[in-house]
């Protein structure tokens, strides 16, 4: 079954945040929603699991009861153990025998927790915390599984063991999705939907999305103001778009990656028109 949103809108306060947003997710795959601050992932990603009601579109979801969802506040009792927590949510679904301690025990060590069993939740790091948030929402096998942000703020070590745990539930069967601020995250998923302002900016596999790419891109060594077209830093060069394919004077042609692709799709909705090179300084992307 195919899970999922299709030309959703949500109105929040007389608002619009999210406008005729689609997203697929598909069993056995992990879909990844990508966008900066107030992009409306969080909202996409309610309306998924029904705690927002959209006014327009449908939402193709399962029971709540076959559903793991994390808010980017993580959901774990702070004054439970880690062990005392898996027991609650374990109750929670109606979950007991051997299969429930193998299935436990696979996941605290998969999450790299298995020697802060006896630690209060609130006494774990922040890594760890989103690790036990997304290991209760796996305990009863969901069918769809929903991630907000599961990786912000967290240690390098904590991303590698999440991205673990992501990719071990889309290899059972579960149908992931996940929202992150990390363009690098988005290029390892099947599916990639880059949302703005509450639009859909680009959507797809990743190499549907930077084979899509419009004009050229070319680098131009960082000196003095940025160029007088859309730009962005990637380290000690600018990066430069030409919508036309007309690179202005002194840009080396590149062959644009995942990154370059998403900011080209972000830059290509704040550019009201192509013009030609070098008239009207363009938007200026500095991550």
């Amino acid at each position: 079954m195919m899970w999922g949103l299709d030309e959703v809108v949500v109105r929040l306060g007389g608002t619009t945040v999210l406008d005729r947003v689609s997203l697929p997710a598909s069993p056995a795959s992990v879909s990844v929603v990508v966008g900066g601050d107030g992009a409306g992932k969080s909202t996409c990603l309610r309306a998924l699991v029904g705690t927002v009601v959209p006014v327009r579109g449908t939402v193709r979801r399962p029971s709540k009861a076959r559903t793991g969802y994390v808010p980017a506040t993580t959901g774990f009792y702070a004054d439970m153990t880690v062990t005392e927590n898996i027991a609650f949510f374990a109750r929670a679904f109606g979950l007991s025998g051997p299969g429930l301690d193998r299935r436990s025990v696979g996941l605290v060590e998969r999450a790299g927790l298995a020697e802060a069993r006896g630690r209060l939740g609130g006494r774990l790091s922040g890594g760890m915390q989103r690790k036990l948030a997304v290991v209760l929402a796996l305990l009863h096998k969901p069918e769809l599984l929903v991630l907000d942000e599961p990786t912000t703020g967290v240690d390098p070590v904590s991303r590698v063991e999440l991205w673990k745990l992501v990719s071990a539930a889309a290899a059972d069967g579960t149908a992931v999705v996940v929202a992150t601020t990390y363009v690098n995250e988005a290029a390892r998923a099947g599916w990639v939907t880059l949302l703005g302002a509450g639009r859909v900016l680009a959507t797809g596999h990743p190499s549907d999305i930077l084979g899509a790419v419009p004009g050229s891109v070319g680098a131009v060594a960082v000196a003095g103001a940025p160029p007088r077209q859309p730009a962005w830093r990637r380290g000690p060069a600018w990066r430069v778009w030409a919508p036309d394919g007309h690179l202005p004077e002194g840009a080396a042609l590149v062959e644009p990656d995942f990154e370059d692709a998403v900011v080209v799709a972000e830059l290509a909705a704040l550019t009201p028109s192509t013009g030609s090179a070098g008239a009207t300084p363009g938007p200026v992307v500095e991550p």
